[in-house]
């Protein structure tokens, strides 16, 4: 049969811990659902739970790692909006991984049934989790002894328009910049590969601009691909 999420996942009674990811969502449950058993159905379809009960249920320990909906609250003058609060053992993620974090919290939840509407109002992540991730493989030193530029601030700039210029013309931009005295241009955050301008082509053409601004300057310059 169908779960009654609330009788697993609604935990009121639950302390959370320091080292639990805590989200808070703005449920607007379906006409004759709880409050209670929309915010643990959201605990239990962004954790462990299923609809129905499997027979492999009894082979993890869902205490451990279940998602747990410790408290949820009326948002004060809308009618039928709560918050619900939800607290994520450390163990249901991935390390260092935001993907995999934002798939299980904000992933397949959306589509659930039971809600009418649902939003992700605000989310904690702790220092345990924070630590997982490794950063940057360098940092400033490295990029100031790459290009030799020691004592002052880096001079850099975006190519515009950051979408519809060809390859070509994209390495023109990039040399008259770093020509005209700039240490680096960078590519826009959604100038990938499209038709208009293939990675490749800009990767060729702005190789061109460096070495050739190198040259006719004297001072080593660079350029950030978006390699995303």
């Amino acid at each position: 049969g169908v779960k009654d999420y609330k009788l697993t996942y609604y935990t009121p009674d639950y302390e959370t811990k320091d080292t639990d990811i805590l989200a808070a969502f703005r449920v607007t449950p379906q006409p004759g659902v709880p409050p209670e058993e929309a915010g643990a159905a959201v605990a239990a379809e962004s954790s462990t739970g299923t609809w129905t009960t499997v027979w492999t249920d009894g082979l993890t320990s869902l205490d451990r790692y279940k998602g747990r909906c410790y408290d949820i609250e009326p948002v004060a003058g809308e009618e039928n909006q709560y918050i619900a609060y939800v607290a994520y053992p450390l163990d249901l993620f991935e390390e260092g991984s935001v993907t995999n974090m934002f798939t299980s919290i904000v992933g397949n939840v959306f589509g659930f049934k039971a809600l009418r509407a649902l939003r992700l109002e605000d989310l904690r992540i702790p220092t345990a989790y924070i630590k997982t991730f490794q950063g940057p493989p360098h940092g400033i030193q490295v990029e100031r002894d790459k290009l030799n530029k020691y004592g002052r601030p880096l001079l850099g700039c975006t190519i515009k328009p950051k979408l519809g210029l060809s390859a070509k013309n994209y390495g023109r931009a990039v040399y008259e910049c770093l020509r005209g005295g700039l240490d680096f241009t960078k590519d826009d955050e959604n100038v990938n590969s499209q038709p208009f301008m293939r990675w490749r082509d800009r990767f060729l053409f702005c190789a061109e601009a460096i070495y050739k601004s190198q040259a006719e300057t004297g001072e080593i310059k660079g350029h950030y691909l978006n390699a995303t």
